[in-house]
């Protein structure tokens, strides 16, 4: 992957109206749901993005036909839950951790063995939750001895539901499960210690899969059949973030986001930014194959520091970098507590945005699950994402309140989940230039 740095010039505000790209989540799970569907499933709104495109060459790699993606638009010939093949190399997902852990699950039901690789992000992250669960359905799964990827999962196991109580919120975990609860005898269900997204388990019954809910609870039974359905793929909450962050912060700003997923165990960012003060409007209220959609206004506010609810974390937790910046912008202290989690995403995300924070000159205090951060001015300085697509773009926007020029650098990661930042985020008002 090329070297890549951006650079950003401070001042400007944010205004017109943008489309960010398709959701990531939903994007993979219409490719492995889509593939594991009887019938044809057409996408459109596709992520065409690093971490989409690992999952949809992994399942191309594992014999099924997929066209495109030509401008968002893929469609995917399901071979149902039991025509995957047996892949000839070891599946390569890049820096994609919803793929390896999802697939661990999906691939511990199948009749061949498969290996998983990443890149050196993704094998340093932790795979042992969905080992451990996995394992005791009954599937053989063989990891490093730090518990991470290359994973190993073994053929021609035969799964035994399981009732799994999670120790962690975590929707890559659920999700895992019941991918592999598909493939298990009797009935597999997890329940949850927070609310987590739930794109698996509405897509899974918008293609006819019995699923039950009951409260923190998702259960499903073995043996039922997939239907290819048409999906569309909503913008990403977690990519509007950005947006929705700058727009506050920069002074004049006015910008409406089109057609972005307002699916309720994602809208925690919306939540937060509005307790702090944020002026931002839900409008064009609709549903699109089982996931609200709207369109949001927002405009530049005062935002003020605050003590961010606990339970709101987990609805909330790809969107930290960004709020970070807010908070930096925002007037007082803000604190977070109870997000640990934090530090095992693409990067520790905490220390990583507390060391950029305070190279440039705001007062960020990293605690072991969360940071302490006083709002203040912003400096010209020189800060490094560490390859973190989500702590690049937060940087890049809070060259919106900064006093200079600020550089991020190791930004070639942005692509895995937005491709074109850079292009969108100058077309709105931000002073952006990438330099390879």
């Amino acid at each position: 992957m090329s070297e890549q740095r951006f650079q950003v010039t401070p001042g400007g505000s944010l205004t017109g109206r943008v489309r960010v790209p398709g959701d990531k989540s939903i994007s993979h799970r219409s490719i492995m749901l889509g593939a594991l569907a009887e019938g044809v499933t057409q996408i459109t709104g596709f992520l065409e993005g690093e971490d989409s495109l690992a999952t949809l060459a992994a399942f191309r790699a594992m014999g099924v036909r997929i066209e495109g993606p030509d401008a968002g638009r893929v469609t995917v010939h399901g071979v149902g839950l039991h025509g995957l093949r047996a892949p000839q190399e070891p599946l390569y997902l890049g820096n994609s951790g919803t793929s390896m852990r999802l697939m661990a699950g999906l691939l511990a039901g199948q009749a061949f063995t498969s290996v998983l690789t990443g890149d050196a992000s993704l094998s340093g992250r932790p795979m042992q939750r969905v080992v451990d669960p996995l394992t005791r359905m009954g599937a053989r799964i063989d990891a490093t001895e730090r518990g991470t990827a290359p994973l190993t999962i073994h053929g021609g196991r035969t799964l035994t539901g399981i009732d799994y109580d999670m120790p962690v919120a975590s929707a890559q975990v659920k999700s895992s499960l019941l991918l592999a609860g598909l493939y298990a005898q009797g009935k597999t269900c997890v329940t949850e210690p927070a609310p987590t997204r739930d794109h698996t388990e509405r897509m899974l019954a918008g293609m006819g899969y019995p699923v039950t809910r009951d409260g923190a609870r998702a259960c499903l039974e073995g043996g039922h059949s997939l239907h290819a359905i048409d999906i569309d793929v909503p913008a990403d909450i977690s990519s509007a973030a950005f947006f929705l962050v700058g727009a506050s912060i920069a002074p004049d700003s006015d910008l409406v986001l089109e057609h972005v997923g307002m699916n309720p165990t994602r809208t925690g960012v919306i939540d937060i930014l509005q307790r702090m003060g944020a002026s931002i409007e839900a409008g064009n209220a609709r549903d699109v194959g089982g996931e609200p959609v709207a369109d949001l206004r927002v405009r530049a506010a005062k935002l003020q520091g605050i003590d961010i609810p606990p339970a709101l974390v987990p609805l909330a937790i790809d969107e930290f970098p960004v709020i970070f910046v807010a908070a930096a912008c925002a007037s007082g202290r803000t604190v977070l507590t109870g997000a640990g989690e934090l530090r095992v995403k693409e990067s520790d995300r905490i220390q990583v945005m507390a060391d950029g924070l305070q190279a440039l000159g705001v007062q960020a205090k990293p605690t072991p699950d969360g940071m302490i951060i006083e709002g203040g001015p912003i400096r010209a300085g020189r800060v490094n994402s560490h390859g973190d697509h989500r702590i690049a773009m937060a940087f890049a926007m809070a060259a919106l309140r900064s006093q200079g020029a600020i550089g991020i650098d190791d930004c070639a990661n942005v692509n895995t989940s937005f491709p074109d930042f850079v292009g969108l985020a100058g077309r709105a008002g931000l002073a952006i230039t990438r330099h390879d």
